[in-house]
């Protein structure tokens, strides 16, 4: 791929959160490939990044939220956004002004590829992304966890992109099937998950560790629920719960509620999470729904099996059950339970799923996700006009199918009618 420009839209680097960190690490990587690489933060509420930043990634804030900043005092920062689409469930941190800032810029950064990394951002891109510049829309959910007024939404603008890129491929699939783009690429192209260099010892400590957002998605209820049994066994064992949220207090509860405490230690937030997941013996994910699962990659980098349950999406396209870790039932406490005993008792398994997971993980090499959007851009047109002819004969084509799915059921009615009469 030759030397481009990219920039990233990005609701705000300066916050904590798995797409501001797979944004950086994406950003990086096409650094390092020797691209120029511009990160366009919507936000900034602080004066430096939580996560640390490569200084060759050039970090450009469009609206200044903190205290006594003059973007506050705007007009425009006053008025509800009009381009950022109301369907969002982010659209109330969004004003009019956020909306001039980005076409501006958009328009004045020459970029020869623009990303957006959530649906109101993706929208625009699709309205404001420079012509000539390819336009990607990655997707950092999944198309189920987003509303029917949000997908209508984003079904009539995504149009105007090039393509649109999900974590795995069955979210992909899901879009193929249920939202109509024509001479839109959809493709999967999982995230980045460095290797920080960190590797479990071959005894590591008797911990089973989870982490995320305590959030009711994440499930650590069952978690906790499950892990009971795995207590009363092995009173060696402890569980540890990493990050912060509006359930700690009722998880707080629950550990109590189960003469839990001092075995399960809610341990707050920890970034980089890699240091912890080395001293533990097994990683655990509980939850309903995962886009991707970066958690899981990050343990196997370092050489830690993995069980999770199998939810929807990524689980299921990272783990090779039984090889690199394990997958049970979503919502399933007993199949967990066992799971862990399972591997807690069998500690030769234990360490040939580490080693197998530590391989699987180089999937998720920096170098190996940078050619897979090398390949995905050499695939779309590159010129704006073939694009549109592109989209055009897409789009007639499609009309031509549904019109002849139109005539075919007339030609049943009609059919039905004159066998009907006789």
């Amino acid at each position: 791929m030759r030397r481009k420009k990219f920039t990233f839209l990005l609701h705000n680097a300066y916050a904590v959160g798995g797409t501001v960190r797979t944004t950086l690490n994406l950003a990086s990587a096409l650094a390092d490939a020797g691209h120029s690489v511009e990160i366009a933060s919507l936000n900034r509420h602080r004066e430096t990044p939580r996560f640390a930043t490569d200084p060759r990634v050039r970090l450009v804030p469009l609206v200044d939220l903190r205290d006594g900043a003059a973007d506050r005092g705007s007009p425009q920062f006053a008025e509800p956004a009009r381009d950022f689409p109301a369907a969002d469930r982010r659209h109330a941190q969004y004003t009019r002004l956020h909306d001039l800032r980005v076409r501006e810029h958009l328009i004045a950064s020459r970029s020869d590829v623009v990303i957006g990394t959530r649906p109101g951002l993706n929208v625009y891109v699709a309205l404001f992304g420079r012509r000539g510049a390819l336009r990607l829309a990655q997707e950092h959910l999944r198309l189920e966890a987003h509303s029917a007024k949000l997908r209508a939404v984003l079904a009539r603008h995504y149009r105007g992109l090039d393509a649109v890129i999900t974590t795995t491929e069955a979210d992909a699939a899901a879009y193929r099937a249920r939202m109509r783009l024509p001479g839109v690429r959809i493709a999967a192209v999982p995230n980045i998950v460095p290797c920080r260099g960190l590797a479990a010892p071959d005894q590591p400590e008797p911990v089973i560790a989870a982490a995320g957002r305590l959030v009711p998605g994440k499930r650590f209820d069952l978690l906790i629920g499950a892990f009971a049994p795995v207590a009363a066994k092995h009173p060696a064992w402890t569980l540890r719960i990493y990050g912060g949220g509006p359930e700690k207090a009722r998880l707080r509860q629950l550990i109590q509620d189960l003469e839990l405490v001092g075995r399960v230690r809610l341990m707050g937030t920890r970034s980089p999470i890699e240091e912890e997941f080395a001293r533990a013996a097994l990683v655990v994910s509980s939850s309903d729904a995962e886009s991707f699962g970066m958690t899981l990659v990050e343990a196997m980098r370092c050489r830690v099996p993995v069980i999770s349950t199998d939810c929807p999406l990524g689980p299921a396209e990272i783990i090779h059950d039984g090889i690199d870790g394990c997958l049970v039932p979503k919502g399933d406490p007993r199949a967990l339970t066992d799971a862990m005993l399972g591997l807690i008792g069998n500690e030769p398994r234990r360490r040939l799923m580490a080693d197998a997971a530590q391989v699987s993980a180089r999937r998720y090499d920096p170098g190996r996700i940078v050619a897979h959007y090398a390949r995905l851009l050499a695939a779309l047109p590159p010129h704006p006009a073939l694009r549109a002819l592109r989209r055009a004969a897409a789009s007639a084509a499609h009309r031509a199918r549904a019109a002849r799915r139109s005539a075919r059921a007339a030609l049943r009615a009609r059919t039905a009618v004159r066998t009907s009469t006789r």
